[in-house]
């Protein structure tokens, strides 16, 4: 089973001694359409887009107008209406997938952990990258060469334990941390069941 949800942020449970947990926030989703193997349709609300496509599947389904985005998910629902999160006080494992924080383009030392020159005695290198290159053969750069580029801003998932899971509010406590800045939008997946669920 998948959800959408949204992180609040970090915080640590009140016992000694104390454990980190992540906030995560169950959004309110409307399964519109069932597929094949278990998979459906959902549609949530994210911002205000728009448009005339998403007014097509809005009234395709019957859906208000707060429910502007769609994805597909896996569910317990066996028919359209609201999603089924009952679930999610059964899990003891959750698959979190979210976006990390996104860093530009950035040099070798900040993306790769590379040391650098010496700060003394006059020379060029400082946050550099150095040579490169290998001899005549095989006369080129490897593959998968650590250097300068794009950080972040990519899909990173961790399996986290289930701290609680509160069904009234849909706040749900994971322990340890999560990818992304507070307030992204993610997707956990159940990846183990506590032992009487089977």
């Amino acid at each position: 089973m998948e959800f959408i949800v949204e992180k609040i942020g970090m915080s640590r449970t009140v016992s000694v001694p104390s454990v980190p947990v992540t906030l995560l926030k169950v959004l309110d989703a409307k399964v519109c359409e069932i597929t094949e193997n278990g998979k459906a349709i959902v549609a949530y609300s994210k911002g205000k887009k728009f448009n005339k496509a998403v007014e097509g599947q809005q009234k395709k389904f019957s859906l208000s107008k707060e429910f502007n985005r769609f994805a597909t998910l896996e569910v317990a629902n066996s028919e359209a209406g609201d999603l089924d999160v009952s679930g999610l006080s059964e899990a003891a494992v959750l698959k979190s997938t979210f976006k990390t924080k996104g860093r530009g383009f950035t040099g070798a030392v900040k993306r790769w952990n590379f040391a650098g020159g010496r700060a003394s005695h006059g020379h060029r290198m400082g946050r550099r990258v150095g040579s490169i290159g290998n001899c005549e053969w095989p006369g080129r750069v490897q593959p998968g060469k650590k250097m300068p580029g794009q950080y972040g801003n990519t899909n990173v998932s961790v399996k986290n334990e289930v701290i609680s899971f509160d069904a009234e509010t849909g706040i749900l406590v994971l322990k340890g941390s999560v990818s992304g800045p507070n307030g992204a939008l993610g997707k956990v997946k159940v990846a183990k069941w506590v032992k009487q669920y089977y």
